[in-house]
């Protein structure tokens, strides 16, 4: 698991920190004004649908079944499955993007009402919308295509994608926002052409992987409607949290102008410890336990998901307490130039702090859920994810005039964890998951760890208040400062307190190294 945490976990970072550098550029030119909201608006909603359908409620669906079958009745049977979801999947994913297409306006009344009392602005979300909805289509697609390589263990390519995205988002403004009507014109081109680039490259690495993917004619066999009948609950089981994210963007709406925005950028943020750690967890995960429990080994699995957890929280807490303590700095270093100003930093840094506090559980679902996927259960993540989605409902709501735009984030961790709670507790009680010795002593000692860094970034960050608030490079340098410290003071004292050894990592690039150098005869 470690080898494909590390895979997905490097090409997400280069991706985030890309993508950084795509954000920093869209706060110079557009800041958080209206074109800046109707873009985020736009872009979000194929995003939230490619989570949906194709990372969440696909790939719990799935990979199961494809890494089950790859183990059990071999490669060619696991290679006719593919092909037949290929064939089904571009039949709906289709016929979804023509009626997203036709009702745009209907959609964006569901996702973003606030808009319409701006018709200008609502009339330019409704126009990028249209633009960037086909990216539905190709990044569903390119969903099925990754979970078929994850399943072969092959998870560069699938987590090398996403960089292709920001790498077309950061050209379209560069070449063409100077020949379209605005740069959210630009940046919403920008995202359908990198769907087109993403799938072409992992029909490359299917060819590469020796399982070539051709277009058959669609067919609903047997074993496609019940792919479609495990989606499903699948649909509400695998996308809670983007349920609930969703459900900020319809809260931010009606708040005053530019709340979208705000919590858009400390959502980027925010996304970077969540994309990088989380999804490379989950992505490592799932097709891991899923031939562990075919094969029937589930105590193995138990120790896995021991590990998963571990190696989650022990890079998950830290990151969550630095963002909180740290927020302004970081929002302002990152963002604060042209459009985009210190007031902005400050109000987006709060709405990160609430994001933040809801962190170590948001990784700790992506862990979670592939332990009933995996078994084929996608009904219990459902119900408690229907629950979940009504709290938030009831939260955002609660919260949304007397805390303005850090309501929707806080609303959004609470519900999440709620979530976990309810899911690990059902684990535990089916005696599918146990917390054992080493997660039990490690654990609490990674929190002290954290705490020492957090202490430790407050003073530092006190005391370098004015470089890292200066307007020159100059705050970049005192950055790198900060978060050197932090990482400094935290892995000294995870060593010294016994929440981490070195040597036991060690030991395991070793044990890698051995077996790349020496291949089975």
């Amino acid at each position: 698991m470690l080898k494909g945490v590390m895979t997905v976990g490097s090409w997400t970072m280069a991706s985030r920190i890309l993508g950084f550098l795509r954000d920093m550029l869209i706060a110079s030119f557009v800041g958080t004004g209206p074109v800046a909201d109707a873009f985020f608006v736009a872009n979000r909603l194929p995003n939230l649908f490619r989570r949906l359908f194709g990372e969440g409620a696909f790939n719990a669906a799935f990979v199961p079944e494809f890494t089950g079958l790859l183990a059990t009745d071999g490669h060619g049977h696991a290679a006719k499955f593919a092909q037949e979801a290929f064939g089904v999947m571009v039949f709906w994913l289709g016929l979804l993007t023509i009626l997203g297409e036709v009702f745009m306006p209907q959609l964006l009344h569901a996702i973003a009402p606030g808009f319409a009392r701006d018709p200008a602005k609502f009339e330019l979300a409704i126009t990028l919308s249209r633009i960037t909805f086909p990216y539905l289509f190709l990044i569903c697609l390119t969903a099925l295509v990754s979970g078929v390589l994850n399943g072969l263990d092959r998870f560069a390519a699938a987590a090398a994608a996403p960089v292709l995205y920001n790498a077309f988002s950061i050209g379209a403004m560069v070449l063409l926002a100077p020949h379209v009507a605005t740069v959210g014109h630009a940046l919403a081109w920008g995202v359908s052409l990198s769907g087109i680039a993403q799938l072409a490259l992992l029909i490359w690495a299917m060819h590469r992987a020796g399982m070539p993917l051709t277009l058959p004619v669609p067919r609903f066999t047997p074993q496609m409607r019940a792919l479609l009948k495990r989606m499903a609950p699948g649909l509400v089981g695998a996308g809670v949290t983007q349920l609930n994210l969703a459900l900020d963007t319809v809260i931010g709406s009606l708040l005053p102008a530019g709340a979208v925005s705000l919590l858009y950028y400390a959502d980027r943020v925010n996304q970077l410890p969540l994309g990088v750690i989380g999804v490379a967890v989950g992505t490592a995960l799932l097709p891991m336990l899923s031939r562990q429990m075919r094969t029937g080994d589930d105590e193995r699995a138990k120790v896995t998901m021991n590990r998963a957890i571990e190696l989650a929280l022990f890079l998950t807490l830290p990151a969550a307490l630095a963002l909180a303590v740290s927020g302004a700095p970081i929002m302002y270093v990152l963002f604060a130039r042209g459009a985009f100003t210190l007031e902005n930093a400050i109000s987006s840094s709060e709405s990160l702090a609430a994001y933040a506090f809801g962190l170590p559980v948001f990784v700790l679902l992506k862990v979670l859920t592939p332990a009933f996927f995996a078994r084929g259960d996608t009904s219990t993540p459902v119900k408690i994810g229907l629950a979940t989605v009504a709290l938030n409902i009831a939260l955002n709501f609660a919260f949304m005039y007397p805390l303005q735009h850090i309501g929707p984030a806080l609303a959004t961790s609470v519900a999440a964890y709620a979530n976990c709670a309810a899911l690990l507790i059902m684990l535990v009680k089916r005696g599918q998951f146990g917390a054992d010795a080493r997660l039990v002593r490690r654990l609490p000692r990674m929190a002290v760890a954290s705490l020492l860094m957090a202490v430790a970034l407050y003073v530092v960050g006190n005391w370098m208040h004015a470089a890292l608030f200066a307007n020159s490079a100059l705050r970049w340098g005192a950055l790198v400062v900060l978060v050197s410290v932090g990482l400094g003071v935290y892995f000294i004292a995870c060593q010294l307190l016994g929440a981490f050894d070195i040597r036991e990592l060690a030991a395991q690039l070793r044990r890698r190294a051995a077996a790349k150098s020496d291949p089975a005869p």
